[in-house]
Parts: structure tokens; sequence; C-alpha cells
């Protein structure tokens, strides 16, 4: 089996081109989580805070040797915080919405055992007539 062929055959499995379909829509959301955070999030919470814009926080941690000032930006740090508790609250909703759907319905109580045969009652009803002679 060629070296082409053979991948053709792993390309077109359906579990890779759901996968890669799956990476195209989460790199999707995750600009817009981005955008959500940066733009409709974070700048509440820095009016709440005292009118900060929180992708502006950094510190001042030195020079280059081209003579650019090194920043230390927490600002941008926090916010992708926040992005992240975001996307991992989306899927984990997510993930438990698909585990209720999953989840097998409780267990039917065990049926009652099937009657005994027909011959095994009447051998027992000739015991239990023999047993009251005696």
């Amino acid at each position: 089996m060629s070296l082409a062929s053979e991948f053709k055959e792993f390309a077109m499995k359906g579990s890779v081109i759901d996968l890669a379909v799956g990476v195209v829509i989460g790199a999707a959301f995750g600009k817009i989580v981005s955008s959500l955070v940066a733009d409709v999030i974070m700048p509440p919470i820095g009016l709440l805070v005292g009118n900060i814009n929180f992708s502006d926080l950094a510190v001042h941690i030195g020079t280059d040797p081209t003579g650019k000032p090194v920043l230390l930006k927490y600002g941008v740090f926090i916010q992708t915080a926040f992005e992240f508790l975001i996307i991992a609250f989306v899927i984990f909703i997510a993930i438990k919405g698909i585990n209720r759907l999953k989840r097998q319905p409780a267990p039917a109580p065990p049926a009652a055992p099937p009657p005994p045969p027909r011959e095994e009652v009447l051998l027992e009803q000739i015991r239990d007539l023999l047993a009251k002679r005696t």
C-alpha cells in the first residue's frame, strides 16, 4: 500500500473529518469568546474597578537592547484567564448536557420468575399427597 493511498484512507475516516470540523468550529468559537471578553465583559469590569483598561495593565521591568520598554502585561493575562473560564464553563455545560442525553434509564425491576413447568407442578402435588398419607 503506497503512502498516498494509506494517507487517503486515514484522512477519509469519519473520525478524522469530525475532528477537523471540531477544530475549525473551536477556533471560531475561541474568536467569539475573545471578542466577548475583550469588548463586552472587560470594559464594564474596568469601569467598576475604577475606569481601568485591563489590556493596558503592565509593569515596566526594563528595556531591551534596542531601547524599547519590556513590559510584563498582566492585564492581558487576566483577560485571557476570563476567556479560559468562559470556554471551560461552556464546555462543561455542553458535556453535562451530552451526558444527560446518554444516560441510560434506570433498570426495570427484575421480572418475576417464570412459573415452573406443568410436570414439575404435578410432581410437587403428588409428593404433597404422599406426604399427607404417611
